[in-house]
């Protein structure tokens, strides 16, 4: 490895720990929606940024990221805004961007990064099945594999390392919250993010369990793939229906706020001390704000911020070094809409 990229490399590790400890300051801009439309993965984004064009480019490390569609969240929003503000060929990055919901888009991507001789491939899954064969690929081409925000059902020789947030842990504060709040009943319009990620894995697991152990109805079981206007269809179709229900359980805040949409338009009260029980995750700063104001109940973190993670372990990867840990859980917390601060949505809403 050439001595100029060792270089680069410390120097980013350095601006990076910096830029993390102020992560809880962008908020603002985080959860702007980026206009720019996010190209397909079977399109690859391989057109680098001006920044990350040089005729100097062998002495960068070349990365191929790819990464859930931008505009499918504030949560993606931070997270696709964070790596952008990371890899650039200021910190001795050359790398290219492709976006998609679809595993299959997202497979043909990294296919293309392997062809374009990547050194690191860094992945976001939409699904958790299927890359076995294209890490394998990666894995005989020599390119190094990181995981971040999201598992893979693949075996853990495909990949150097992971950095991801316990989606399992994340349902189960979420509902032994609702648990500990004895409810007379329980009927859950369930809404879900988009099927088979890990996501929507861990935080259907954790309900789907505890309801059938305790006999809680769910009324209504649907995907709205993260989105507000879906999740506000399905919660004005169980209204429409005249369905009896008590506790709104969002996979995401985008989907809970589409529900409390429909909520308001029927003059359906929510949030503390009133007709329904509001929950939702990520932690956007908007959510948390109606949190404190008392219009939702809930919400359970998931942290966007990951790069100064994968920074550190490409580092460690580059000067020859052996990782203590070979996967990274992310400490994550929930938030009551009784004790949350000031001072927490500043610090943690994104």
């Amino acid at each position: 490895m050439k001595m100029k990229k060792i270089l680069a490399m410390a120097a980013s590790t350095i601006l990076c720990g910096a830029m993390f400890a102020g992560c809880g300051e962008t908020s603002s801009s985080s959860n702007k929606t980026d206009t720019t439309t996010a190209p397909k993965a079977t399109e690859a984004d391989t057109a680098k940024s001006d920044d990350n064009k040089s005729d100097s480019s062998d002495s960068l490390i070349k990365v191929g990221i790819i990464n859930n569609d931008p505009n499918e969240s504030g949560y993606r929003t931070a997270n696709v805004n964070d790596l952008k503000a990371t890899f650039t060929k200021e910190n001795g990055f050359d790398a290219s961007f492709a976006y998609s919901l679809k595993n299959e888009e997202q497979i043909n991507a990294a296919q293309k990064f392997i062809q374009d001789e990547v050194d690191y491939l860094l992945l976001s899954a939409a699904d958790t099945a299927g890359w076995d064969s294209v890490l394998k690929d990666a894995k005989d081409a020599g390119v190094r594999v990181i995981l971040f925000d999201r598992t893979i059902d693949a075996d853990e020789s495909l990949y150097d390392a992971s950095i991801v947030s316990d989606m399992d842990k994340e349902g189960e504060q979420a509902v032994d919250w609702l648990k500990s709040q004895d409810l007379k009943a329980y009927d859950i319009i369930h809404l879900q993010g988009v099927m088979g990620s890990a996501a929507q894995k861990g935080r259907s697991k954790a309900l789907d369990e505890t309801a059938k152990e305790l006999g809680w109805n769910i009324v209504t079981q649907q995907t709205a793939e993260w989105n507000a206007e879906k999740a506000q269809q399905i919660v004005q179709a169980a209204i429409d229906a005249n369905k009896e229900f008590n506790v709104i359980y969002a996979e995401n805040d985008d989907m809970a706020k589409g529900a409390v949409a429909a909520l308001d338009r029927a003059n359906i009260s929510h949030g503390v001390d009133k007709d329904v029980v509001v929950i939702g995750f990520d932690c956007n700063k908007w959510a948390l704000k109606e949190l404190k104001a008392g219009n939702w109940n809930y919400d359970g973190q998931c942290n966007p911020f990951q790069s100064s993670y994968i920074l550190d372990i490409i580092d460690k990867l580059e000067k020859g070094e052996t990782l203590s840990d070979k996967k990274i859980v992310m400490d994550e917390k929930g938030f009551d809409a009784k004790t949350i601060t000031d001072a927490d949505v500043e610090q943690y809403g994104i």
